[in-house]
C-alpha cells in the first residue's frame, strides 16, 4: 500500500465536510444526466446539466482537457469545482477529474503515472496478473490517486455468467480479491479492505456497481496494521467478459474534505462506444508492447 506525504495545498484548511450519502446521490445524478445528447452545429461546452455530446467529448479528449464546472452544493463549501475530461480510446472509457477549486485557490497537480495501454501490456496488481492497471494519474501534493483497472471476474465469488444476477457487494469482493501485489490468498487480500457501501445503478442500459471501501489492515499476521490507511471509492462495469473498474483514493484523514470531489469522479465514469483504436482485453494476450 502506498502512503503519500501530507498535502501542502488543499488540506491546509480546518473546515471538514461530511460525505455520508453524497456518493450514492451523485452517482444517481450522473447516471440520469450523462446520457449522450444530439450534437448541434455549434460546439457547446459539455456540462452535466446539458449532457455529453460524444463528438465534443472525443474532440476535447484528443486535443485538450474539457473543463466542466460543477455548481456549488451542500457538500462542497460555496465554490465551483472545475473538472476536465479524460478519454481512453484504447480501452474505450472516460471520466472527469478535478483540476481546480477557484475559491480556495487550489490547482490540482496531476501527473499521468501510467498512460493508457492495452490490457496485455499493463501492470499487474497481483502475482496471477488477472487484474491490471491500464491507466493511472497521481497528485502527490494532495495525496490523490485515480486509476483504471481491468480483469476477469473472480470465479470463486462471481459464479454466474449472467451479470444481471450480480450484486454490488459480490462485484466489489471480486475486484478486491484480485487487488494485491503480495503473495497472499484471495481471502487475505479481501481482509485488507473493509467495504463501507455497495450499490448498483445503470448507464445507457448497462449495470454499474458502485462501492466505497478502506484499505487499512495488514495482509499478513507478521506485518503491523497502519493507522494511516487509504479511503477509496470505485465503480465497476462489465464488457467482453472483463470487469472495468475506476478507483479513486486519498488518505483517511483527508477524506472529509476531498471525498465528495472523488465521488464526482467515480460517478462520471462510463464506457464509450468502441472505435477502431479500441483493444479488447482478450486480444493478443501474449503481446507486451
Amino acid at each position: 500500500m502506498v502512503v503519500l506525504s501530507p498535502s501542502l495545498s488543499l488540506f491546509t484548511s480546518n473546515q471538514l465536510v461530511p460525505s455520508k450519502l453524497f456518493f450514492r446521490e451523485q452517482a444517481r445524478t450522473v447516471m440520469q444526466q450523462s446520457k449522450w445528447q444530439p450534437c448541434s452545429s455549434a460546439i457547446s461546452k459539455p456540462t452535466l446539466q446539458s449532457g455529453f455530446c460524444r463528438r465534443e467529448l472525443l474532440l476535447f479528449g484528443l486535443s485538450a482537457p474539457a473543463l466542466v464546472v460543477f455548481p456549488s452544493s451542500g457538500s462542497l463549501a460555496e465554490e465551483d469545482l472545475k473538472m476536465a475530461t479524460f478519454v481512453d480510446e484504447i480501452n474505450s472509457c472516460s471520466y472527469l477529474y478535478p483540476v481546480e477549486l477557484p475559491s480556495k485557490k487550489v490547482i490540482f497537480k496531476w501527473v499521468e503515472s501510467r498512460k493508457p495501454e492495452r490490457y496485455s501490456s499493463a501492470a499487474p496488481l497481483s502475482p496471477d496478473a488477472r487484474l491490471r492497471i491500464v491507466s493511472e494519474r497521481v497528485d502527490i501534493v494532495d495525496n490523490l490517486i485515480i486509476s483504471i483497472s481491468i480483469g476477469p471476474p473472480n470465479s470463486k465469488i462471481i459464479k454466474s455468467l449472467d451479470k444481471s444476477t450480480w450484486t454490488a457487494k459480490d462485484v466489489a469482493d471480486s475486484v478486491l480479491a484480485d487487488k494485491s501485489a503480495l503473495r497472499v490468498t484471495s481471502s487475505q487480500r479481501m481482509a485488507e479492505s473493509s467495504v463501507l457501501d455497495a450499490h448498483s445503478g445503470e448507464i445507457a442500459g448497462e449495470p454499474y456497481w458502485y462501492y466505497e471501501y478502506l484499505v487499512r489492515k495488514a495482509p499478513t499476521k507478521t506485518a503491523e496494521e497502519s493507522n494511516n490507511y487509504r479511503h477509496y471509492v470505485a465503480s465497476t462495469t462489465e464488457r467482453d467478459g472483463y470487469l472495468y473498474s475506476i478507483n479513486a483514493s486519498t488518505l483517511n484523514k483527508q477524506w472529509n474534505i476531498v471525498g465528495p470531489i472523488l465521488q464526482k469522479t467515480i460517478a462520471s465514469f462510463h464506457l464509450l462506444p468502441p472505435t477502431e483504436n479500441y483493444v479488447p482485453p482478450y486480444k493478443d494476450p501474449w503481446r507486451f508492447w
